[in-house]
């Protein structure tokens, strides 16, 4: 029981002066069959543990293989190579040397030349369970681990590089270099996230518990930035420009100059209706009598049920900018969230005051279409007259033009009006699918090219009695429609009566539209009262026949396409001047004057500045964060990167690892004789050295060699960077052969010159 395992981590922190000041983290072994209540993924959870650990780039990572073991075979170094293919965090530690067949050694392993890693092999020889036993501590463990390498034949020549205080060093110098390495990258890391969050935590700055008025500061620095967030989205300004759909004051500039003109347009009824009024009006005033003159009455009372028409487009107008300020609002009040009270309460008075001053901006407008109403002045300087008319009635094929879109055409008739991306899907369908072009309106013409560098042009369309119309959305498509149509029932394109044209959005719809309405191209509208038009036709053509009647009608006709088009004139300037006036302007000084009053006088001040939950924990995240970044920038400032660090081994031909599952070499402890490799019982991948193992002190010394012929030279603790080739020390100084030496032969101890700089490297 109790074999199941937990990525919960067991901290254990070791105080003393003979143990590094590194993490060392031990982790499982791969188990290949699961044993007592392990669960049946016990595999898969201990590779991810292991995962979680190596894959960190600031780790290094021990590579602990058993030496009776197959060194091919190795968990520890295929999920090393996995993780580090360069091989420059990866470390080989092989242990159980003294348990190694008789006559078999692992010095070719050692050596790192029989399965070589970039960093090298290091060998050490733990305590066996019967030492554990015995009460046998880490010191005289060490020492006979010196003193196996030292009397090994096979290590002694590598004993200096071997062992655990070998391993001690190694990790503090590799480690070392490692951290140095990485020191710039990970300091430019922490410097990016501590500007990422610096401007969110400058906003939190006045939330100190300690302030008694941060409150009221707070309140007013909020609502303050409330009304320059406000002011920028209308006004254009400021150096935050979003660039990715468009601001409120952009969108009231399109409903003031595309979609109110549109509107105007739109709302007009077509050449026969208006013809077919005229002559009702002209009999009615005639009454019995047969007129011989043209009634001025006639004019007057259709100029003012045409300008009485204009109601509607401006009302829509003074609508549609009150829903915008209204979403510009909302969109403003999203940086008040964090306190869900505040925000509420200034989004309903704004929005409150917006529709108080809708509805007298809806009055003024009113007041301006009857000011036209009441009083026709036939005197205006643009106005054609009587005279003029009568000379312009024998055009009989006259374009109509509503208001004044005839003085807008720029002088060549060859300027674009609009430029944009536009899909033909009436033609698409037919060919297998829609298909996209790039599209060119001019004052004669629509033109559309395979692309935006309009070389290659496919088509171009003139103008001349074209309309447009609405065409209804398809629940299978995302696309909004119009359609282009001859009013003469001809071929729009080839052998298609109309062109359908397909846009993203209805903005991009009604932008075409008002684009088209310039160039000429009116909105199709479709009557309602056919059946009474169908019913009066006769009298219509009765009327038409009248060849008196006629001229009475295409003079009126044209004095009251006169007299509208200086209407409309007027209207298209007064009615945005009179919304920017009553409601945009006025909304922007009642933020900046009488907002901050409303708020203190509807609520608590401490009601309306209670933060959100979640708002608070996020606060109290961001605050310990941004000081943690700080400290940890003071910390790694204060790094002195002025030691000399050695640079990591050349790489080498590691590629036996990724091949050792299908063909496994030979075992690395086969020197002298074929031996049996050990079974895999608890692979060891994890093991390692523990973290408090004492470093020998300045006077352990090693112990005494057996006496063999001749002087065996010294073992000093070499400093160079580990994975160099083994050097061998200089004899001491001896005098000219011709002279006898008395020195005695050098003892095998370590030179004490060593020591200060080992101490260092254990500091």
């Amino acid at each position: 029981m109790n074999k199941g395992i937990s990525s919960i981590p067991i901290n254990l922190r070791v105080y003393s002066p003979h143990v590094l000041n590194l993490t060392l983290i031990d982790l499982p072994g791969i188990t290949k069959v699961p044993v007592g209540d392990q669960p049946p993924d016990i595999e898969y959870q201990i590779r991810e543990m292991i995962m979680q650990f190596i894959t960190r780039e600031n780790c290094l990572i021990l590579a602990v293989t058993p030496a009776n073991t197959d060194l091919a075979n190795s968990d520890a170094l295929k999920l090393a190579k996995e993780v580090d293919p360069q091989g420059l965090r990866t470390i080989g530690v092989i242990t159980k040397l003294d348990l190694m067949d008789e006559g078999t050694d692992a010095r070719d392993v050692l050596e790192n030349k029989l399965l070589p890693l970039r960093r090298g092999y290091v060998g050490v020889v733990n305590r066996s369970q019967k030492d554990i036993d015995g009460k046998k501590d880490i010191k005289a463990a060490m020492l006979a681990e010196r003193k196996f390498f030292l009397s090994h034949p096979a290590y002694r020549h590598i004993a200096d590089r071997m062992g655990t205080p070998h391993l001690q060093k190694v990790l503090n110098q590799q480690l070392t270099n490692h951290i140095r390495d990485t020191l710039p990258n990970f300091r430019n890391k922490l410097q990016g996230q501590l500007l990422s969050i610096e401007h969110e935590v400058e906003a939190y700055k006045n939330f100190k518990p300690e302030d008694p008025t941060r409150k009221t500061k707070a309140l007013l620095q909020m609502v303050q930035q409330f009304a320059v967030d406000f002011e920028k989205r209308i006004e254009g300004s400021g150096d935050q420009v979003d660039t990715l759909e468009l601001s409120g004051g952009a969108k009231i500039n399109r409903i003031f100059h595309e979609r109110f003109p549109f509107e105007i347009v739109k709302m007009e009824f077509n050449e026969k209706e208006l013809r077919r009024e005229i002559s009702y009006a002209i009999k009615n005033i005639h009454g019995i009598r047969t007129g011989l003159f043209t009634p001025d009455m006639a004019f007057e009372a259709i100029v003012k049920k045409q300008i009485v028409k204009l109601k509607g487009p401006s009302l829509k107008s003074v609508d549609l900018v009150m829903q915008e300020l209204i979403n510009t609002v909302k969109k403003c009040t999203k940086k008040l969230a964090n306190f869900p009270r505040l925000c509420e309460e200034t989004e309903r008075i704004v929005a409150n005051h917006i529709r108080e001053r809708e509805g007298k901006t809806k009055d003024q407008v009113l007041l301006l279409i009857d000011i036209q109403v009441s009083y026709i002045n036939t005197n205006h300087e643009d106005f054609i007259g009587f005279a003029n008319a009568q000379q312009r009635s024998s055009q009989v094929h006259k374009k109509t033009t509503i208001g004044n879109q005839g003085t807008n055409l720029p002088p060549s008739r060859q300027i674009v009006i609009r430029k944009g991306w536009l899909t033909i899907s009436n033609i698409g369908i037919m060919k297998g699918g829609s298909k996209g072009y790039w599209f060119v309106l001019t004052a004669e013409s629509l033109s559309w090219y395979k692309d935006d560098e309009e070389k290659e042009k496919k088509y171009m369309l003139p103008l001349d009695n074209l309309k447009v119309r609405d065409v209804e959305k398809s629940f299978m498509s995302s696309k909004h429609i119009f359609a282009l149509f001859n009013t003469e029932q001809r071929n729009v394109y080839k052998d298609y009566r109309f062109l359908e044209l397909a846009c993203d959005s209805q903005e991009d719809v009604d932008s075409w539209k008002a684009s088209l309405l310039r160039a000429g191209v009116y909105p199709d509208k479709s009557l309602g009262t056919n059946k009474t038009e169908n019913d009066e036709n006769g009298q219509t053509e009765n009327f038409s026949m009248d060849p008196q009647l006629e001229r009475q009608v295409e003079t009126i006709r044209n004095l009251v396409d006169s007299y509208m088009s200086i209407i409309n004139k007027c209207i298209r300037d007064l009615i945005p001047k009179t919304i920017m006036h009553l409601m945009i302007n006025n909304v922007k000084d009642f933020i900046n004057s009488e907002l901050l009053a409303q708020l203190y006088s509807s609520e608590d001040q401490n009601t309306l500045m209670e933060e959100s939950a979640e708002q608070a924990q996020r606060r109290d995240e961001m605050l310990r964060m941004y000081q943690a970044l700080k400290e940890a920038l003071v910390i790694i400032g204060d790094i002195n990167t002025a030691t000399v660090s050695t640079p990591a081994p050349p790489p080498v031909d590691d590629s036996w690892i990724q091949h050792s599952r299908r063909s496994p070499p030979p075992s690395p402890t086969t020197q002298r004789r074929p031996t049996l490799s050990a079974p895999l019982t608890r692979p060891t991948s994890g093991r390692g050295p523990a973290p408090a193992i004492p470093s020998p002190g300045p006077h352990s010394g090693a112990p005494p060699v057996p006496f063999r012929p001749g002087p065996l030279p010294p073992f000093p603790n070499s400093s160079d960077s580990f994975g160099a080739p083994p050097q061998v020390p200089s004899r001491p100084t001896r005098a000219p052969p011709s002279v006898p030496s008395r020195r005695p032969p050098p003892s095998p101890t370590r030179p004490t010159i060593i020591r200060p700089l080992e101490s260092s490297l254990l500091d």
